[in-house]
């Protein structure tokens, strides 16, 4: 809409240029933070600089993101950590080699977590290694593209959320992605296919959002393709908005951090009043304590700081600014680990595990555990007391392990059913079996279900 006042010529020069500051000014993005929050911010940088220099911990390209999207930087700490995801990730890649094959592992997900953080690191792809990386990535979504199929009717080997992120790494390095790759990823937004649990899954549109925002800004691709990605872009903010709860939350309150980032990148204007409620809601959670997933935590802590991951796309490398390495400093932490934590008192949680369509549960036993004790460590108790008659097994994941055998119970190839967890009667678990806490007489229904 243009703006187009009576009798234009007659105003003074300066007055012409009011609507335009006016428009500018409130185009700041709201996602600000509330003042006052300065102790819980650092408590959580600092909580995350512990889990830095744990090295009993798998290092977590996640968690170097994290770190490197904070204003507040222990410079000696993250390059540490740099080294460390540098020996998990980087390939010995021969300089006299031509070929470059291709691997199952890391998968798409976590490849492009690993380019995501070596950008952050200022480092340059220009090597052999880096190039192999940027192969490897390109052949992973082919290999996702392709089992989506021609008409987009299939599914990606891993899921949209890591197609999503896999497009996102590539387009922050500044490299030019298949279009086909492109539309699939529209086309699957636009028809609806981000789902979980039948709703629209919060996680994979921010993600898939934060990806169309980034190749909008990329100069290699067509005004048609441009308005496509606009039109996604659109949808994935309707969507995002629609599923805000009365309390804040996008989705349910771990989802928010990504969907913040996604409208903090989308650059959401000061006049909608969903982003100030969404980071009302996300300060609440943070001082209660309700954020126990590392990667939860490294997507929050650059919402905290009004940041995306696409502000490593435009940031600009040069020397370290950092400052002293006390100006944010390791305090003793009030507890060595999570289990130390777990109280001298029990709890009883009922496990019920159903396959449908039988009746009969394959096994049902009341637990006893330490107070504190999370849904893994119930699963853990499980098999330890029933002398072999109860088992399963787990995958790792990005946001951590996930249930992928019961009873040696599992989906087959190309099978799309999974072990969906329920509090009774049917509340469905928002966060991970490592991260949930049962309460004392809770019943958790695992039950073997399609997807």
């Amino acid at each position: 809409m243009s703006y187009n006042p009576p009798a234009a010529d007659m105003e003074p020069r300066w007055a012409r240029f009011v609507p335009l500051l006016y428009i500018l000014f409130s185009s700041v993005q709201s996602c600000e933070i509330p003042n006052g929050k300065v102790k819980p911010i650092n408590s959580l940088n600092t909580e995350l600089l512990q889990l830095a220099g744990d090295a009993s911990q798998e290092p977590s390209p996640s968690l170097y993101l994290g770190l490197r999207l904070s204003d507040e930087h222990s410079p000696e700490k993250e390059k540490q950590y740099l080294r460390r995801l540098k020996e998990a990730f980087q390939p010995n890649v021969s300089r006299t080699s031509a070929a470059v094959h291709y691997q199952e592992q890391p998968g798409t997900g976590l490849l492009a977590l690993y380019l995501l953080a070596l950008r952050a690191a200022c480092h340059s792809m220009e090597t052999p290694e880096g190039n192999w990386l940027i192969t490897q990535l390109k052949l992973h979504l082919h290999k996702e593209k392709e089992r989506i199929g021609h008409r987009g009717e299939g599914n990606p080997i891993t899921n949209y959320y890591q197609y999503s992120l896999g497009i996102l790494a590539l387009c922050v390095h500044k490299k030019k992605i298949d279009e086909h790759v492109i539309h699939k990823l529209s086309h699957a937004e636009e028809h609806g296919r981000f789902q979980h649990n039948g709703d629209v899954s919060v996680d994979t549109e921010a993600m898939a959002g934060l990806a169309f925002v980034c190749l909008q800004e990329a100069p290699f691709y067509t005004p048609e393709l441009k308005g496509k990605l606009d039109r996604s872009l659109q949808r994935v903010k309707e969507k995002i908005l629609q599923a805000q709860t009365s309390e804040g939350a996008f989705g349910n309150i771990y989802s928010s951090p990504l969907a913040v980032q996604f409208l903090i990148a989308a650059r959401m204007r000061q006049k909608k009043p969903e982003c100030p409620a969404a980071m009302a809601a996300l300060f609440r959670s943070l001082e209660q304590g309700d954020f126990r997933n590392s990667l939860i935590k490294s997507q929050l802590l650059p919402v905290l700081y009004g940041k995306s991951y696409l502000d490593i796309a435009r940031q600009e490398c040069h020397v370290e600014r950092g400052g002293p390495e006390e100006s944010l400093v390791l305090a003793a932490p009030t507890s060595a680990s999570r289990k130390t934590n777990l109280g001298e008192k029990r709890i009883g949680v009922q496990l019920v595990v159903k396959r449908p369509p039988r009746r009969l549960p394959l096994y049902k036993h009341v637990l006893s555990v330490p107070t504190g004790s999370s849904l893994l460590e119930v699963l853990e108790a499980a098999k330890g007391q029933s002398h072999g008659t109860f088992m399963f097994e787990t995958q790792s994941t990005l946001s951590g392990p996930m249930l992928t055998s019961v009873m040696g119970v599992k989906a087959q190839e190309g099978e799309r059913k999974y072990w969906k967890i329920l509090r009774a009667p049917n509340f469905i678990l928002d966060e991970g079996i490592a991260d949930y806490i049962p309460k004392h007489k809770e019943t958790i229904i695992l039950r073997f279900m399609p997807w």
